[in-house]
Parts: C-alpha cells; structure tokens; sequence
C-alpha cells in the first residue's frame, strides 16, 4: 500500500533523472501535491520532497511553473523561518529557493520544449537495477574504503560498488526498490564517514545532494549481499554513473499516473 514517503522516495528517484524532470512538473497531480508534502508533519518527508523539488528545479524550463504553483515560495520561506525543523531541512529549503528566486539571467536557457507526450516514465517495478554515484566524506585511505566496503556489503540489495579514491566516489549498483537513503544510512553508521548523491544537471556540471537519514532503517544481509543472476545485471554505462530509466511506452497504469492518483485522492478528496 502506497504512503506518503514512499510516493515522494519514488518522484525523488524519476526526478534524479534529467529526462524525467519536465514531464513531472507538467503533471497536474504532482507538483501540487509535493508543495502540500512540504507541510507534513513526518521530517523525512518533508526533506524527501525539498529533494525531489531541487531535482526538478536542475531544469529551467521548470523554473517558472515551480515558481508560480500556489503556496510553493510561501511554504518554503516558511520552512525557512521554522527553528523547530532540522538543519539539514532548512538548508535544503533555502537551496530550493534561491534556485527559484534567481534572475533568469543567471539559469541556464531554455531550450525549445517538445510538443510530443513524454513516453519515457515505466512502471518502477519493472527496473531491476539502478546505479548511485556517492562522494563520500572520509574517504582518505585504505583503511576508511575498508570500512565503507563493510558497511555497503550489510545492506540488502547492494549487487556491486566501485570505487574513485582520488575524487572520494563510490558508485553502488542496487536494486531498484532500495532507497537510496539506506546507502547513506549505512555510511553514516561507521561514524567516520558521511555520504552524499553526486548528479548531473541540465548543463553536464555535477552537484551534490545531500541525504537525510533520520528513522531510515537498513535492512541488512544475513550472509553475503545479495546478488544479481547475470541475465538480470545492469548494461554497462560509460557515460554517466547515477541511476537512468529507459525510454519506453507507457501506459495509463504506469506509476507516475499511479502516484498522481495518490496525490490527488489524499488532498482533493
């Protein structure tokens, strides 16, 4: 059964992804619906959506409608201004404002929108794998990589990893129902280390998004991590390393429309 974090944990993951980030603004259910998520009363959804807004806020094309959906500039200066919430929150909702607030001058331009209906979305229950580029803070030597690779082999659902010791990086390849934030969870757990989303943006830069980890509970390997079979592992991607959805039909029950009809019956009811 659907839930409020795991809907905006799911719209978080399509919208790490740069192909899917107009369609989702463009969606009459979901935008709306991630503003009122801003008023939750449960943190982790709260920081969950500022995530996926800042995700959806890389394309500029989506500026403007973000900027003007009712309550969303409000809601996040009130965000802003709340003492009560965490930093992490607080943080975050200033990022996504600034990145609203803006002069265009400054965004990237807009390149000219498709009139064709976007057909890249799929039912997320259909992808058996997903990659996740983290820098991980603390990463300094031998003995800290140990650590991490302890660390990743106890969470259910890690296939692979790899590591970048020069740039801090490592990137985990998972299955596609794992959330992300467990990996970060996992880290954090060593004490020593701190992990945090490397993506890219509409202009090919790379940017850091930071993970939350309150209340994430980690479910962990009994034994050794659970893999993949081979007929089952990801294709290779040389060009990037975050997670990428491919391009096919979809349908009326796909799960975009399957969590605006969530969205809609939980606040228009």
């Amino acid at each position: 059964m659907m839930d409020a974090l795991s809907v905006v944990s799911q719209l978080r993951d399509l919208a790490s992804e740069p192909q899917n980030r107009e369609a989702i603004v463009r969606d009459q259910g979901c935008l709306p619906g991630l503003v009122l998520f801003l008023d939750h009363k449960d943190p982790q959804v709260v920081f969950t959506t500022l995530q996926t807004m800042r995700y959806l806020a890389e394309s500029s094309q989506n500026i403007n409608t973000m900027k003007n959906e009712l309550g969303m500039m409000v809601t996040l200066e009130a965000l802003m201004e709340n003492s009560g919430l965490s930093g992490d929150i607080t943080d975050l909702a200033i990022e996504v404002h600034g990145v609203l607030s803006a002069p265009e001058t400054y965004r990237t331009p807009e390149q000219p929108r498709s009139r064709n209906k976007p057909q890249f979305f799929i039912n997320s229950s259909n992808k058996k794998a997903k990659s996740v580029t983290l820098h991980i803070q603390g990463l300094d030597g031998t003995d800290q990589r140990g650590v991490c690779e302890e660390a990743l082999l106890k969470v259910k659902g890690v296939i692979s990893f790899t590591f970048q010791m020069a740039l801090k990086r490592c990137t985990v390849r998972v299955r596609a129902d794992l959330p992300t934030e467990s990996l970060a969870s996992a880290i954090a757990a060593t004490k020593v280390l701190s992990a945090q989303q490397v993506v890219k943006n509409e202009s090919g830069e790379e940017v850091l998004i930071p993970f939350s980890t309150m209340g994430i509970k980690v479910e962990e390997n009994s034994h050794l991590p659970e893999y993949l079979p081979e007929d089952e592992s990801p294709e290779k991607e040389t060009d990037r390393a975050v997670s990428r959805t491919t391009a096919k039909q979809d349908s009326s029950g796909s799960w975009l429309n399957t969590a605006a009809s969530f969205l809609t019956k939980t606040f228009y009811w």
